[in-house]
């Protein structure tokens, strides 16, 4: 019997349930091997719009001294392929001189392919909240699901995928400050209660302006008075990162499968902070940092 598909356990699940299936196994599991990257084409159902180019300066460079580790995932199209999975890797494969990488070819329908990208974001390469939405949205749209349906197809909650995809009600302007990082997906479902869209962009200018806690928004939002915000000017301005640190949090990142940032406090101090969008996403992080600690 086949094993149901429960794509929240990663994309290794989804490729391993397609080995698995009726379809013709050679296609959909061929062995690993090497395409030049002009033959590779970009995925069309590629969530992700926005990268962050220190992060693929970093990804190249260690490209470069290391080579590719995992290889990309693709299907192959006529005489050409097209990218599944690895974005973030064919660019910084690209931006390191790589004129080949290696490359898993399977066979999967335009369903697959975007169930595929849009476990690898959500687990591994950090969609800002709003391209997770519209992810989300073109999914439901195009195979006409539910959002429960959906949710038991990522391995995530029902409220996960109502709650983002409900942040598309929002003003283009508030998505935008979502989409850079001025408010955070807390601050922009606050704001869906104001209702009167005029006001939702009106209160979200005053969030970044003000600095407003998400506690503080939704009290703003019910015409509360906010608490006082805390003059932070006094803080020390962080340690600058060495080339060790930022390979560091690099490596972190692939292996956790999440964002990770190391804050320095001087030369011997810091944290490092991992992080998690959702209650599936802190689960399997808890999970990981469980077993590096038994093992």
């Amino acid at each position: 019997m086949v094993e149901k598909r429960r794509l929240g356990r990663g994309l290794d699940a989804l490729l391993a349930s397609t080995a698995n299936s009726s379809v013709d196994n050679a296609a959909a599991s061929s062995e690993q091997s090497k395409v030049a990257v002009e033959q590779i084409d970009h995925n069309p159902f590629q969530p992700r719009k926005m990268f962050d180019d220190e992060e693929l300066s970093s990804l190249s460079e260690s490209i470069r001294t290391h080579g590719i580790l995992q290889p990309l995932v693709v299907r192959q199209i006529g005489d050409r392929y097209q990218l599944i999975a690895g974005e973030r890797r064919l660019r910084a494969a690209q931006a390191a001189g790589h004129g080949h990488v290696p490359v898993r070819v399977v066979d999967f329908n335009d369903q697959q392919v975007l169930e595929a990208a849009l476990v690898e974001n959500i687990q591994r390469a950090d969609l800002n909240p709003i391209e997770k939405a519209q992810g989300f949205q073109e999914y439901l749209e195009r195979f006409r699901m539910t959002h429960e349906e959906l949710a038991k197809r990522l391995g995530l909650d029902r409220s996960t995928v109502t709650n983002l995809v409900r942040l598309l009600e929002l003003p283009p302007e508030v998505q935008s400050a979502v989409r850079v990082g001025q408010i955070t997906a807390g601050h922009a479902r606050a704001l869906l209660a104001a209702g009167d869209r005029q006001r939702q962009v009106s209160l979200c200018k005053e969030i970044i302006a003000r600095g407003h806690s998400v506690r503080a928004t939704e009290a703003l939002v019910k015409g509360q008075k906010t608490p006082e915000v805390p003059d932070s000017s006094a803080k020390a301005p962080p340690a600058e990162k060495t080339t060790h640190v930022q390979a560091i949090e690099e490596e972190l990142r692939q292996k956790l499968a999440t964002r990770v940032e190391i804050r320095l406090r001087g030369t011997d101090k810091g944290q490092i902070l991992l992080a998690f969008d959702c209650n599936d996403d802190f689960e399997r992080l808890i999970e990981v940092l469980r077993r590096a600690n038994q093992s």
